[in-house]
């Protein structure tokens, strides 16, 4: 009997072929640091210890613990007469397959432009959106709101004061929960934008939490953001570990937000979904 057509094994033979092993689809990298792929990384921390050479020597332990291989410290600076700051350069053992970490879901609203957030204000509301901003707490820091609300803007963007349809209250630093919510309330505030660039022990997360139940309870009846109280937005530098829902708010934006985003978001979220098309 003749073997059947194309086929390369005898009549009754049975198929020796081993399946085939499935394509390598990961994508391996490693940090950069003078060449490609050379692993080497730089990090900085500050120690609780008089600036020295047994201060070094604890730091290149601690570098050591996590990781770094062969390790160096490149600077060292005393912060007082009991703390260091360092920079350790090192190598590290690690890899990351690229590969398998998922695309970040993207802004779900369109990004408008001044006269599109404009007109979608005027056709909606017949009034100007009334923002109030601040900084609370003890943070005294004012570039993150007065990027977004000042009219010389952030990244070529102008601010929110630019927008004719939108009448911005800047209420600047170090305003205590109080009195941010006696002016929201005076104003008839449609949003409240807090910015919060001091972190030191999460002084940021409590004082959000803070001015979020401090909003919900002077609104109890509110159904949600923009239906009996303000939509209540936050932003900073160090809010990437948190949900707006852990917080109280309605939105987070981290650093590198410009007043466009902002804007458009807040079309979004406030106005009827047509106006906003």
């Amino acid at each position: 009997m003749t073997p059947p057509p194309g086929s390369t094994h005898p009549a009754g033979s049975a198929d020796t072929q081993a399946p085939a092993e499935p394509a390598d689809t990961r994508q391996v990298i490693r940090p950069y640091g003078d060449t490609t792929g050379d692993a080497m990384v730089q990090v900085s921390f500050t120690l609780p210890v008089p600036a020295g050479k047994r201060a070094e020597a604890a730091a290149l332990q601690l570098a050591g613990k996590m990781g770094l291989d062969p390790a160096s410290v490149v600077h060292a600076k005393p912060m007082g007469p009991d703390f260091t700051f360092f920079i350790v350069y090192g190598r590290v053992g690690h890899l990351i397959d690229y590969a398998s970490i998922p695309v970040p879901e993207g802004r779900e609203y369109p990004l408008l432009g001044a006269k599109e957030v404009n007109l979608a204000i005027r056709a909606a509301l017949g009034r100007r959106l009334v923002i109030v901003g601040a900084c609370i707490g003890t943070d005294a820091h004012t570039v993150g709101i007065d990027a977004i609300l000042n009219v010389k803007g952030f990244a070529g963007e102008k601010g929110l004061e630019y927008y004719r349809e939108i009448q911005v209250v800047n209420m600047g630093a170090q305003v205590t929960v109080e009195e941010l919510v006696e002016r929201a309330k005076a104003d008839n505030a449609d949003a409240v934008l807090v910015s919060q660039v001091v972190t030191q022990k999460n002084a940021h997360l409590h004082n959000t939490k803070q001015m979020a139940a401090a909003f919900h309870a002077e609104y109890p009846t509110a159904v949600a953001a923009g239906m009996g109280r303000p939509l209540l937005v936050v932003g900073g530098p160090r809010f990437d570990t948190v949900t707006p829902a852990d917080l109280g708010v309605d939105r987070i934006f981290g650093k590198g937000t410009t007043p466009a985003e902002v804007a458009s978001y807040l079309v979004h979220a406030l106005l009827p979904g047509e106006a906003a098309q």
